[in-house]
């Protein structure tokens, strides 16, 4: 394909568009635009070139622009631009939920498909009510988050996740909803390298969810493996582990959200296998396209796929879907994003730069204001002492400070975030963190 030409057709109006998740007055007095991208980095439109830290938002695992993804969409817009999935359906549908059951750990058998993470949660959690009710257990209705979660902005997502300043402009949320404790004591786990020794006894906080409740009327345990959005907070040793033995103990379904940690970003396709845990109900999305078409994906195991397969042959088993379930452009992007993985090896290159990332991003300690690192796979957070009385102020200017020296790193509150397409170097992985150095010498 040519290279990509930065540019802006016409002046920017910034009023009409609404932006999500951003201060919108404060962005439009200075809007940061990107116009073009290519490989591991985004171009302005004045032609700098950006080193993408993050991957897009955690999605472009590929690096951007891929051409047998872009060919794939456009060969498939072409031939079919929408397939209803409504009791009919496409080929490119059946033949990726194959591929990604062949990818999932042992005995995930089917996948349903949606447009957004956050869509694959409220999937995930329908399937888990669903579930019961389907097995005579209607009465377990009860979910179970963690604080410092993060599962999406759909009502069923955001009432499972645990940070505060998501939940709180919305009032009530879903009824039924317990959480269980984060799992961070920086005291206790500060600079450790990947998984934490201590912590795993912090699971032994589902029992008394459940003495509390009774386990009678819980259908479901979300988690991430690595909590992401909220600074990257890696699993005490053996703290999954336990979750999945409480949860058998006691007939609770467990998810693991992997919407962040799946396609290559912890190590594998799926990051339960790294951590040795399997759940019964996998969520993903972000890095499924490459970020290059929205979808979603729930991955669920036989015996919750067998709960809905009973009663007659002509009756719908889960009254859920979406318009654009399935979406045979989505699909098609999905398909050449796992020939990528496959064929290049992108699901073990984490492992294999994993000590290279985990040394880069553990030479910051000791810099002015970082109070602790933490990574896995190819994720790193560098946790900053906030400005007095000024929350997240200090993170927002590294960030800046660092998109100026042209590096995108991105900054939740006062954690630094790293997250970069998994085709990275590393002559870019010292370039990422050097950037960050330098700003870090040259702040207050």
């Amino acid at each position: 394909m040519p290279s990509p030409t930065p540019h802006l057709s016409s002046p920017l109006n910034a009023d009409a568009y609404w932006m999500p998740f951003t201060a919108n007055r404060r962005y439009k007095r200075d809007p940061v635009l990107f116009s073009a991208a290519e490989g591991m980095h985004y171009i302005r439109p004045d032609g700098r070139r950006v080193l993408d830290g993050i991957a897009g938002l955690w999605c472009v695992n590929a690096g951007h622009r891929r051409p047998e993804i872009v060919e794939a969409i456009a060969r498939t817009a072409y031939e079919l631009d929408y397939a209803p999935s409504f009791q009919m359906s496409h080929p490119l549908a059946f033949e990726l939920a194959e591929k990604l059951c062949e990818e999932a750990p042992a005995g995930f058998s089917n996948v349903f498909f949606s447009n957004s993470g956050s869509e694959a949660v409220d999937t995930a959690l329908k399937i888990a009510l669903g579930y019961h009710r389907a097995r005579g257990e209607g009465q377990r209705v009860r979910l179970i988050g963690r604080e410092r979660s993060y599962h999406g902005v759909g009502f069923g997502g955001l009432s499972v996740s645990g940070i505060g300043g998501h939940r709180k402009p919305f009032g009530n949320l879903l009824p039924y909803v317990d959480h269980l404790p984060h799992t961070y004591d920086r005291e206790r786990m500060a600079y450790s390298r990947g998984q934490p020794d201590w912590g795993a006894h912090l699971a032994d906080a589902l029992e008394r969810i459940v003495a509390l409740h009774d386990a009678s009327t819980i259908a479901a345990v979300i988690v991430e493996p690595v909590a992401g959005s909220t600074g990257v907070l890696v699993p005490p040793r053996g703290y999954l582990q336990k979750l999945r033995e409480i949860c058998d103990r006691h007939g609770i379904l467990l998810i693991f959200d992997e919407v962040i940690c799946a396609f290559g970003r912890v190590d594998g396709a799926f990051a339960s296998a790294h951590f040795g845990v399997t759940p019964d109900l996998i969520t993903s999305a972000k890095g499924l396209t490459n970020g290059a078409i929205p979808m979603g994906a729930t991955l669920v195991r036989q015996h919750v796929y067998d709960a809905f397969m009973q009663g007659p042959e002509n009756a719908i088993e889960l009254a859920h879907g979406y318009t654009y379930s399935g979406h045979p452009v989505a699909c098609a992007a999905g398909l050449a994003m796992l020939d990528i993985c496959r064929r290049d090896g992108l699901f073990q290159r984490s492992r294999d730069l994993w000590r290279y990332w985990e040394d880069a991003a553990h030479g910051l300690k000791g810099l002015p204001h970082v109070v602790d690192i933490r990574n896995i796979g190819l994720l790193a957070a560098i946790e900053l002492a906030p400005l007095a009385g000024k929350p997240g102020q200090r993170g927002y200017a590294v960030h800046q400070a660092c998109l100026e020296r042209g590096c995108l790193i991105r900054a939740a509150g006062d954690t630094m975030l790293l997250s970069p397409p998994l085709i990275i170097e590393p002559a870019q992985i010292d370039e990422l963190f050097s950037v960050l150095a330098q700003v870090l010498r040259a702040g207050d």
